[in-house]
This record gives C-alpha cells, structure tokens and sequence, in this order.
C-alpha cells in the first residue's frame, strides 16, 4: 500500500517515537487516520526554551532538528493509529512515562481541554526518503506516494504490555 498523507510533528519527538522511547501521543483532537507517515517539522527548533518542553534534553539536543533542508526532509518512519482514548487534562500526569514532554509543555499545550491520547504502532520504513510536503496544520500531503513497508520499532509482545499499561492507567 502506498499513502502520501503525514503528520506533521517535532523531530525531537519523531525520533523518541521510531526510537521506541515513547508510544503515544498527546493531542487536543483525535483522528480520523488509520495510518500516516511522520513528517518532521524544524519551526520549534527556533525557540530559545525548546529544550524546556522536554524531559530529556541531552536526546532532544541530538535529534532537534532531521536530515535535508529547505522543506525537503528524510521521512523514516510511519504509524498506525491502534487507540485513541479520552483524558481529562487534569489526569494527563499519569502519562509521564509514556512520552519525552515535560508536564508543563503538555499543561501549556492542552490548556483546559481535555487531552486525547492517541496509541500509536510505529513502524521504520524499509526504504526512507527525502520528501517535501504541502503546507497543512495537523496534517499535509507529501510529493510522492510512499509504500508503507517497514518493521515495528518495538516487539509485539512490548507493544502489547505498553498498551495494557497505558489503557490501565488511571
């Protein structure tokens, strides 16, 4: 199968995803997509207090900003949507350990809505390529279709009891 549709998000936070160091993520919508690449994006990378939003900035520091320029950037990785499930914003603490944010980052980001925590099976694909998108907020469309080919960054038996534990978690 072959998609063009990605999500635009932090590099910082695409590399801890297909690095198998977070699972989820943290959103003010849910999502109508089944699958999508991940598109790395570099505006955050400008902000003098970027390595405040996260909770290991010595890994944000090496994965700031992705491979290319001017717009034409390595995709590496895609993710299928296993769950999407509803948190009050006065729970989201209890994911923590699910993502590399700190819980400021995400209390400034939900704000008082509620949070929608989305599961996320994330795959390398076997062939990366350089890709430019068009523009979109959440979502955008790349140049070319990409075949979504590529293996898990985590086990299915670790996936399995990630996503126990995060469905269990209060």
């Amino acid at each position: 199968m072959e998609i063009t549709k990605c999500l635009n998000e932090w590099n910082a936070t695409l590399e801890a995803l297909g690095q198998g160091k977070q699972t989820i993520l943290i959103r003010k919508y849910g999502t109508t997509l089944n699958e999508f690449l991940l598109y790395p994006t570099v505006s955050y990378a400008n902000k003098d207090d970027v390595l405040d939003s996260f909770q290991d900035k010595e890994f944000v520091k090496n994965n700031l900003l992705p491979e290319g320029e001017s717009g034409n950037y390595k995709v590496k990785y895609y993710a299928t949507v296993e769950k999407v499930i509803d948190k009050s914003s006065g729970r989201i603490g209890a994911f923590n350990k699910f993502h590399i944010w700190t819980r400021n980052h995400v209390k400034g980001y939900l704000g008082r809505n509620n949070a929608k925590i989305w599961i996320l099976r994330v795959y390398e694909l076997d062939e990366p390529q350089m890709l430019k998108r068009n523009m979109g907020m959440r979502y955008a469309n790349v140049n070319r279709p990409v075949k979504l080919e590529g293996k898990p960054v985590i086990s299915d038996d670790e996936f399995d009891k990630l996503k126990d534990e995060i469905l269990s978690t209060h």
